[in-house]
């Protein structure tokens, strides 16, 4: 009889198949989501994207509200909390950080299929109330506290001139839901070039924030 030891074997291809399933199904739920709306997406269409029965979505997502919530999480507010954890530990000064922030909200967020999720939930609040509750609480609020911290910060350090921090941030972001709601409504109907570069419109607004904030005696 051979002594021989079986040699080790890679994981199943199936049970790889399963754990990739739940991914699968919110890029799927995203797209459609975005194309569609809330309304109109039905999970069968999501199933069918993914390549899985309606039953095996339910296995995940008990409805399609609780597929909607797992999108923003792990399209939104996933980053929002990463955020929040290194404006904690941020070395540099305020002002790099808030240019910093612009930055990353465009790569993670703005320039992403997921900022359709902007406008979606603002066409489709008065409908589907929780779901709009839901976003705030994940996205909205957490959002503006960010921000607001980032800005509470330099002015401690005494970067920023003294003013209402959480005003601030509604002013700083504003520019950012205009900008996604354009991207996904009428910039596609428009003439190529009619949207100015994202990156460089967003240096430019973060710059110009930051001289808005600054002290008197800390401008050049």
């Amino acid at each position: 009889m051979s002594s021989q030891k079986p040699t080790p074997t890679a994981a199943p291809r199936r049970t790889r198949r399963k754990q990739a399933r739940p991914g699968e199904l919110l890029e799927a739920a995203l797209a459609l989501f975005v194309e569609k709306g809330f309304a109109a997406t039905r999970v069968e269409e999501v199933a069918a994207r993914a390549g899985v029965s309606k039953g095996t979505l339910f296995l995940y997502f008990p409805s399609k509200e609780e597929l909607f919530k797992a999108v923003v999480r792990e399209n939104a507010s996933r980053h929002l909390a990463d955020a929040m954890r290194e404006v904690a530990g941020y070395a540099g000064s305020s002002a790099e950080l808030l240019h910093e922030f612009v930055r990353r909200w465009w790569t993670q967020y703005g320039g992403t299929p997921a900022a359709g999720l902007t406008k979606l939930i603002m066409s489709e609040a008065a409908n589907f109330p929780e779901l709009a509750r839901y976003y705030q609480d994940e996205v909205v609020q957490p959002g503006h506290e960010l921000v607001r911290r980032i800005v509470q910060r330099g002015i401690e350090r005494g970067e920023f001139r003294p003013l209402d921090p959480a005003l601030a941030s509604h002013l700083i972001l504003a520019p950012l839901v205009q900008l996604v709601i354009w991207r996904f409504s009428l910039a596609p109907c428009g003439p190529a070039g009619q949207l100015p570069d994202p990156p460089v419109l967003l240096d430019l607004h973060a710059d110009m924030i930051v001289r808005g904030l600054r002290r008197e005696q800390s401008r050049p």
